[in-house]
């Protein structure tokens, strides 16, 4: 049962992605679900999540990421934990070459195909400097949004190099 849920987890996050609908990730959450988010902070409940990824996802940087594949994980069928590496991989910048940082993901699964906790935790010293390497080269191929532009110049100055 924890692996189909985990299957699911992960088709919902492709869903979310192709259909750009992240209330489709937070419905995978129990009413009284917490989010322990390293850089955002704690959401507890599923409308919390819900703001919160929504908010995230639809602005930059997350609306420059397009994939997460899991690298690997670990299941604790007895316990119902998941633990799992995601890669945060952004679009194609113009060059073809792939930008991505992983995070580390812990998931308890509450039954049902529902998970009552999400916590992520990433190493925020080489996240930043990614985004800012993938937005140059995508700066240089006419890709970034002014969105982008925008996010950077508040708050990475001389981002351009």
């Amino acid at each position: 049962e924890l692996e189909r849920a985990f299957e699911g987890y992960q088709e919902t996050v492709r869903r979310a992605v192709r259909e750009r609908d992240w209330t489709l990730f937070a419905d995978m959450f129990t009413e009284d679900a917490s989010y322990n988010e390293h850089a955002y902070g704690q959401f507890h409940g599923r409308d919390e999540i819900r703001s919160w990824v929504v908010e995230t996802m639809t602005t930059f940087p997350g609306s420059a990421m397009v994939a997460f594949p899991i690298s690997w994980n670990v299941i604790d069928e007895d316990r119902g934990w998941i633990v799992c590496e995601v890669q945060n991989v952004m679009a194609d910048p113009g060059d073809g070459d792939i930008h991505q940082e992983p995070n580390i993901t812990i998931l308890h699964y509450a039954g049902d195909g529902l998970f009552s906790y999400e916590e992520d935790a990433y190493n925020p010293a080489r996240y930043g400097p990614m985004i800012v390497g993938w937005a140059q080269i995508a700066a240089l191929h006419g890709r970034l949004p002014d969105e982008g532009r925008d996010w950077l110049d508040r708050r990475v100055p001389g981002w351009r190099g």
